[in-house]
């Protein structure tokens, strides 16, 4: 493959849509939790992921785990995990079963804010794909996200 070659050419500007996109998307979502919440996307995300824990077998998430989710370094979510903490949205303890451990919860204070934050992410997201499948270069995208349905 070259430089000019179509196959190639078409597969960055298929990239460039997708991350046009994203970002298109994730600012908007940005600007709507920062006005009514207070919340980063960064900020939501790891509230969200960290609320779907549960006590059962699997159920806590390792801080790699909870990076992969929110797709940050170890470090960025430990020091975002550190940030939420001190705004008493998270709480930090030590594993029971292995002391080495830290586990992560959502404070009673962060699932009060997630779920009054929820339906603004959701009226976010709904709102920059609505203006986003306007744009013929990016509608074909749109209607993928659409269609995706992953299993929780």
């Amino acid at each position: 493959m070259t430089a000019t070659d179509p196959a190639l050419t078409a597969l960055s500007q298929g990239w460039c849509a997708l991350s046009l996109l994203h970002g298109k998307i994730e600012a908007h979502i940005e600007r709507a939790l920062q006005a009514k919440h207070d919340l980063s996307v960064r900020e939501y995300s790891l509230l969200d992921v960290l609320s779907r824990q549960h006590d059962g077998e699997g159920g806590h998430l390792q801080m790699k785990q909870v990076a992969d989710a929110v797709v940050l370094s170890q470090s960025a979510t430990t020091r975002l995990v550190t940030r939420l903490e001190d705004r008493g949205l998270l709480l930090r303890y030590l594993c029971p079963t292995d002391r080495r451990g830290i586990y992560t919860n959502v404070s009673d204070a962060g699932l009060e804010l997630l779920r009054a934050a929820r339906p603004t992410n959701e009226a976010a997201l709904r709102e920059s794909l609505d203006t986003a499948a306007e744009n013929p270069e990016l509608a074909p995208l749109v209607r993928a996200v659409e269609a995706l349905r992953i299993p929780a």
